[in-house]
């Protein structure tokens, strides 16, 4: 008896060894609580359709995940829905008590429940849950305890059970059932038949899947593991029977080529291999919410969905981002690691722990292993650093020599920052609490040489450039530049460096010595070390990648490839990819953005699938190689799009049919047209790349109104407004941040135009516009026509002002004539009157002449004064008969008064040469006595003159002689 209890005590013991050695790298688990979903708790079942969408059935109804939003879809009588099952048209079975039937999407994309409880027989209309639904050959099986459903060609066949149905599985291309009174059963030829040859009636069978070629693997609730063979079903005994013997399995599904995933009731989830040895378990330790798992699915980027007892939990399973813990128990910052003699170095916040790896192993975090404390480093790690095949710690109380996973002390403290080897790798200089000290390397290990004096500073980043200047950094006093002597015991001198030697500050920088240059990573960008000037300027390379950005760490790796962390955002200089006009590319790691530790930023590039980032709980595992050749899809889907006014409307719920199956585009013959009313816009879109929702961003176009692709955004939905009308087509498209993107999925959409904006509208409006271009063709003739009519009179206005015009000037010239010929007739009068004013003058002076001389002959009494003179008196008679000045008085005249003298002789032939004289002075208005003197008469014989003239003229004494010499010229 001692001895099998001994041998039980051992086996468990072996078990539980077994057990504990899991695989070392952990994926990412994402907790989804019922408060972010919104729906109830407990999640039974997932399937995921080929857009990619998730279904969960849940108690209150199908709970749908596209990536960023969530949905849920309760059954008409909101009972609770346990299992779920998509066929190839996409439509989405489901059941719960007393209801049956699937979710396919409307017209309009909205998904919408189709009942088929209609097509059971009435005496079946009443039952309890669906637990397990199965397609199976193109024919749905709904499982009940009671019965299962056949839906085939639109009909529903029952089988009641004989003791309660426990189990529907498919696998192997049959279908299988398991019943407590007839055990395991296969449907052939449309009836269960029994399938193996001893009796199972003593095993709750709770999951059936495929194990290898004609061979599943079966899961019981208490009794572990069995192996299908033909009719056959043997006992297989595994390492984990440990715990599946003393735990309730839920179900068993296989995952992978030699991975199998059992759910278990208290142990969460358990992966195992071919052989049943673990490989890894998911629990409340790695992270899951409640260790009682309901349901898998493995989805199509082969990551696990698990529905949990109290929620919902994603592994990022297919992940090149993994955990490693050191110490699960106790959650301890890492900041240094490296693997060295085929074992996995990783220092903490306390302690140091190894693993052994195996020699060959490429990704270090599938190896399995249990990390172990190595003795004598307890305490604060700071550093690894290998050194002539040997590995040394900085540790808080000072170097550690780490030999056959033993740690010895070879300084006498304080506490060691870093330590550096000098070519050929004899001395090691350590930067340490209190300044340098010196190491000697031997065959034997390292030697402590003493303190080198000179600096008393905390150095806890060092370099060393191509010229053994050792380079270090004050967290508060900035770079120092060391020259030591040729023995290297000594400090020669030092240059220290901050904001007066180009730096931007004396805080937080960091050296390193990269691709030949020394390079300081500072706060405001990343600085180079200029030797012609001695002091430090902005690099120009590192400028074009941080500009003025905070970089906290820099290494090279062996590629010569740049490893950054910068803003606390991991991300390397990748010089192997090419990216637009430059010999390298950036890439970012959005996964382990924040997850560095503040203050002690770290990352290891052992080769190009095994990097390590330092994290406040273990470290991340980066598999670069896999990373940047992961050939997840990326896919966009268009979620919602909904129609805004008073109340929204929802025009689109995610899915595109054509020929009642689910399509990848829309159908061009089902565009909605929308009236005018609905012109403002909401658009909701994702990604169902759930392992790289950190990672995506979107642009969105709405063609018929954008002109470009919008800016790359992590937004997911989009709104417009007040859309003119027309056809619109929205189009979103996704990215990565590898700079892959996916292709745009297409909405096509009609915003009508408003009554007024109709065809017939703009034919009334060109009626309209006829008609009033007719009226104003009308009114313009009648303008015209009035205008001309205008012109016309405007015309004899102004030709009757332009002949009033001429008049006036004819008037005027006339009026100038006149004033010509008045200024000539007046110069004339003034000659005539000259003329007429000599001749009465000469009158005057020949009568003069005459009377003095007759005076003066009286006076003398001159004898024969008549005979003397004679001539004298002669000469004067004939100077008053000279008929010269009468002929230049009778042509002035004539020329002034209008011919007159012509005139009368013509009218009046009688009148006498004296007669006319007579009449052309009174014309003149002479005066009688200027009269007799020009005609050299008296006074009276004036006035007999004019009586003669009357009498000739045949005038009567009324008439005016004047007057009528007046009228009869005009």
């Amino acid at each position: 008896m001692k001895k099998i209890l001994l041998f039980v005590i051992v086996l468990r013991a072996l078990l539980c060894t077994s057990f504990a050695q899991t695989t070392l790298g952990t994926p990412a688990i994402k907790n989804y609580t019922h408060n972010e979903y919104n729906a109830g708790s407990e999640i039974w079942d997932i399937k995921q359709d080929k857009n990619g969408i998730l279904y969960f059935a849940n108690d209150e109804g199908l709970l749908t995940f596209d990536g960023s939003y969530w949905k849920i879809y309760p059954l008409p009588n909101k009972s609770a829905i346990k299992s779920v099952a998509i066929d190839q048209r996409g439509r989405v079975y489901v059941g719960g008590q007393d209801e049956v039937g699937y979710f396919f999407p409307n017209d309009a994309g909205i998904l919408k429940y189709h009942s088929l409880k209609q097509l059971l027989p009435q005496k079946a209309r009443q039952f309890a849950d669906i637990w397990d639904i199965v397609i199976h050959n193109d024919e749905v099986f709904f499982r009940t305890i009671e019965c299962i459903f056949e839906l085939k060609n639109n009909t529903i066949r029952t089988f009641d059970a004989p003791g309660g149905w426990m189990l529907l599985s498919q696998a192997g291309g049959k279908l299988f059932a398991h019943d407590k009174d007839i055990g395991l059963v296969t449907f052939k030829d449309s009836r269960w038949q029994a399938c193996v040859q001893q009796p199972t009636t003593g095993l709750r069978i709770t999951g059936i899947t495929e194990f290898s070629k004609d061979t599943l693997l079966v899961t019981t609730r208490k009794n572990g593991l069995f192996i299908m063979v033909g009719a056959s079903l043997i006992k297989k005994a595994t390492p984990t029977d440990g715990t599946l013997l003393t735990d309730l399995v839920n179900f068993v599904q296989k995952i992978g080529s030699d991975r199998y995933a059992i759910g278990t009731s208290a142990k969460g989830l358990i992966i195992i291999d071919g052989k049943g040895k673990l490989v890894e378990q998911f629990s409340n330790n790695q992270g899951l919410q409640n260790n009682n798992v309901h349901g898998i699915l493995l989805d199509n980027n082969r990551n696990l969905w698990l529905g949990l007892d109290n929620g919902l939990d994603f592994i990022n399973y297919n992940t090149s981002v993994k955990n490693i813990y050191p110490n699960r128990e106790n959650l301890v910052k890492s900041n240094a690691v490296s693997i060295f003699n085929n074992k996995l170095f990783i220092g903490t916040s306390n302690g140091l722990y190894a693993v052994p790896i195996g020699a060959q192993q490429k990704d270090i975090s599938t190896a399995t292993g249990t990390f172990t404390e190595v003795p004598n480093t307890k305490g604060q790690v700071l550093s690894l650093t290998q050194i002539n095949g040997r590995l040394l710690a900085g540790h808080q109380d000072g170097v550690l020599q780490i030999d056959n996973n033993e740690a010895k002390l070879i300084t006498p403290g304080p506490g060691a920052w870093m330590v550096k080897a000098f070519p050929p790798s004899q001395d090691i200089i350590a930067g340490t609490y209190t300044g340098f000290q010196l190491l000697k390397y031997n065959n034997d290990g390292f030697s402590f040489e003493g303190r080198l004096d000179g600096i008393y500073e905390s150095l806890g980043n060092l370099a060393l450039d191509n010229r053994n200047f050792v380079w270090a950094t004050h967290p508060y006093r900035g770079v120092f530049k060391v020259q030591l002597s040729p023995d290297r015991k000594k400090i020669v001198g030092y240059t220290q460096y901050t904001q007066k030697s180009g730096l931007p500050s004396a805080l937080n920088n960091h050296i390193y010595f990269i691709k030949n240059k020394i390079v300081a990573a500072t706060e405001r960008g990343v600085y180079e070390y200029n030797t012609t000037e001695g002091d430090f300027i902005r690099s120009a390379f590192y400028k074009s990648i941080f500009n003025k950005d905070k970089v906290e760490f820099l290494t090279e790796d062996g590629k010569g490839n740049i490893w950054f962390i910068s803003n606390q955002r991991v991300g390397v200089i990748d010089f192997g990819k090419r990216s637009t006009n430059l010999p390298y590319k950036v890439i970012y790691f959005p996964e382990l953005a924040g997850q560095t530790v503040k203050g002690a930023e770290y990352i290891y590039p052992h080769d190009m699938e095994n990097i390590f980032v330092g994290s406040n709980n273990g470290v991340f595992h980066l598999n670069y190689r896999q990373y940047v050749s992961s050939e997840n899809k990326l896919n966009v889907l268009l979620t919602t799009v909904k129609a805004i006014a008073e109340k929204d409307s929802l025009i689109f719920g995610g899915y595109f049919v054509k020929n009642n199956r689910l399509a990848q585009a829309q159908n061009t013959q089902q565009v909605v047209s929308l009236s005018n009313h609905w012109n403002s816009f909401h658009f909701e879109y994702t990604s169902t790349l759930f392992a790289q929702k950190s990672n995506e961003e979107f642009s969105y176009k709405l063609v018929g109104f954008d002109k470009d692709w919008s800016q790359w955004s992590v937004k997911t939905e989009k709104d417009y407004t007040n859309l003119p009308y027309g056809k619109y087509t929205f189009s979103v498209k996704a990215r990565n941040n590898l700079g892959a993107a996916s292709a745009p999925v297409n909405y096509t959409f009609i915003v009508e135009p408003a009554w007024y904006q109709t065809i017939w509208a703009y034919l009334v409006y060109l009626l309209i516009v006829v008609y009033v271009v007719y009226l104003g063709v009308k009114a313009q003739q009648k303008r015209f026509a009035l205008h001309q009519q205008r012109h016309e009179e405007e015309q004899k206005r102004l030709s009757y002002l332009h002949s009033l015009e001429l008049d006036r000037n004819d008037k005027e010239i006339i009026a100038l004539k006149n004033e010509k010929l008045e200024a000539e007739l007046t110069y004339k009068n003034k000659e005539l009157a000259t003329l007429t004013m000599q001749m009465v003058d000469r009158g005057k002076l020949l009568l003069n002449i005459k009377d003095e001389l007759m005076a003066l002959i009286k006076k003398h009494n001159i004898a024969d004064a008549s005979y003397q003179f004679r001539s004298v008196f002669k000469l004067l008679s004939d100077t008053e008969k000279s008929d010269d000045d009468w002929d230049n008085f009778a042509l002035y005249f004539d020329q002034v008064h209008n011919n007159f003298l012509t005139t009368m002789k013509s009218k009046f032939p009688g009148l006498s040469s004296t007669d006319l004289k007579l009449c052309a002075y009174l014309r003149l208005n002479l005066s009688s006595k200027e009269i007799a003197q020009l005609l050299n008469i008296s006074l009276k014989g004036v006035e007999i003159s004019r009586y003669r003239v009357r009498k000739k003229l045949q005038l009567s004494t009324e008439i005016n002689l004047y007057d009528f010499l007046i009228e009869v010229t005009k």
